[in-house]
């Protein structure tokens, strides 16, 4: 079956790019083929870490975000990995509308999951609480706890919303921490996981020991993905 992940959660700096490219390494790695689809026009993370594998798609046309559903047909078995901007919602959500999608992709078994990525804040709980009111048990959700931005989701589980959101169906993984000086080193060489972690010192930045910190690291999220499943 074809499927189409969309990785958003709709607030900024929360963590949807990077696991977009956690994904797109776990792909590759696991001899899987996809195409992504990046939206942020300024800042593309799959566009700059995996160009060959990436292409634009502009949230507010019509005739662009139609691709997404061709691409996931013309190849039987293909991911197609949308990394979703902040504040794109509400013009994929009318596009979703206006197409029928959730009706077409059963139709056409088009397999459609929305991974919403969250940090530990209020406004990453509130943004979930309006994607449930709207979507809970009609679009399989994945709730991703960003460690990376912050460790402590207690606020998460209070609210009520966690749970709401797995009563509803919802898969809940996490996204665990990495050193800090080791991502930072990735982000400003553009490298790729892969290049992280297997790489030479020449083009990773890296150390022996940061090296096997990556390498411990990607183990543990592609842990949390086959979990999910993909």
């Amino acid at each position: 079956m074809a499927s189409i992940q969309f990785i958003g959660g709709e607030k900024g700096g929360v963590g949807k790019s990077l696991l977009s490219r956690v994904i797109a390494q776990y792909l590759i790695d696991h001899g899987q083929p996809f195409l992504g689809f990046d939206s942020d026009r300024s800042h593309g993370a799959l566009l700059r870490f995996y160009a060959d594998y990436a292409s634009p798609v502009v949230i507010d046309r019509y005739e662009s975000l139609d691709r997404l559903v061709e691409a996931a047909l013309e190849v039987p078995g293909r991911r197609i990995l949308v990394d979703l901007a902040a504040q794109t919602h509400a013009p994929l959500v009318k596009w979703m509308e206006d197409s029928g999608l959730l009706a077409l992709a059963e139709e056409a078994e088009i397999s459609l999951r929305y991974w919403h990525v969250m940090d530990n804040g209020r406004d990453a709980v509130d943004l979930l609480a309006r994607w449930l009111d709207r979507f809970a048990g009609t679009w399989p959700l994945v709730l991703v706890r960003n460690q990376l931005r912050g460790e402590d989701f207690d606020l998460l589980e209070r609210s009520g919303e966690q749970a709401r959101a797995l009563a509803a169906g919802a898969q809940l993984m996490t996204l665990p921490r990495l050193h800090e000086a080791a991502m930072t080193r990735i982000d400003a060489r553009s490298t790729s996981f892969w290049a992280a972690a297997y790489g030479e010192r020449e083009i990773s930045g890296l150390g022996l020991l940061e090296k096997q910190r990556v390498k411990v690291w990607l183990a543990k999220v592609y842990g949390e993905l086959a979990r999910v499943g993909l």
